[in-house]
């Protein structure tokens, strides 16, 4: 059995999710000395680029870049996972493994399905991982109930307004770095494969352009944004930017 405990475990429902949205902000917490960790929920092997091997070396590689604990894969079916009970406990096995203490995952809503029902699916697997009368069991023994103590969902392709935002312009570099390990997803000019809406020149540029967009509201260079579920309660007036 796994002894690692993450404080921050990120979901996303394809290899690259989590990299395009948030992984300049794993890169900050993980320099401010916390252990960040990514589940990926499918191979993305639908994807009109690529295919689910080559999808898994290139995780890899950004996970190293990126310096997670760990990247692991649930190989859900990608287009066709439910929000049900059987993909539940396969989650809340995976939180009351390394019980984060906040739970990253995708956008409420975005251009593709699998985002919006990823979002909920984590979202309820998060509480009823909390519930002791649902019993997992790993490695034959049975599993503490955990529920992280907070789930904050990262903004993908479409815009939505964050309810805040986090300064990542020290950390953009390697994030793009970590992004271009996806290197079958993105443009390449020599690539006889169709193109994709992530494929095109000015995708990577797209994505920085967001981060600028995010980062002009609380003046700084680049930023990323996330919308929460419930009230966000501060401590101190001065920790607000």
């Amino acid at each position: 059995m796994s002894e690692i405990k993450l404080d921050i475990l990120a979901f996303g429902a394809h290899p690259d999710d989590v990299d395009l949205s948030c992984s300049g902000t794993l890169l900050k917490q993980i320099k401010l000395g916390y252990t960040a960790g990514i589940i990926d929920l499918t191979q993305g092997e639908l994807g009109t680029r690529g295919s689910a091997e080559l999808r898994l070396k290139e995780a890899a590689k950004a996970a190293s870049i990126l310096g997670v604990s760990l990247r692991e894969n649930l190989s859900m079916a990608d287009g066709f996972f439910q929000n049900d009970k059987e993909h539940q406990l396969q989650i809340i096995k995976k939180i009351r493994q390394y019980k984060p203490r906040v739970v990253l995952c995708n956008a409420v809503s975005d251009r593709h399905p699998d985002h919006g029902r990823a979002s909920q699916l984590v979202s309820e697997a998060c509480f009823y991982s909390g519930l002791r009368k649902i019993e997992t069991f790993q490695d034959g023994k049975l599993q503490e109930s955990w529920r992280p103590s907070a789930v904050y969902h990262y903004i993908q392709y479409r815009y939505i307004k964050p309810d805040f935002v986090i300064d990542v312009s020290p950390f953009v570099d390697t994030k793009m770095e970590a992004i271009k390990a996806f290197s079958s997803q993105f443009y390449d000019a020599n690539s006889k494969e169709p193109e994709s809406p992530i494929s095109s020149k000015n995708f990577l540029d797209f994505v920085k352009s967001k981060m600028m967009a995010f980062g002009r509201d609380i003046n700084v260079e680049y930023a990323e944004g996330f919308t929460c579920e419930r009230t966000i309660g501060i401590t101190d007036l001065f920790q607000l930017s």
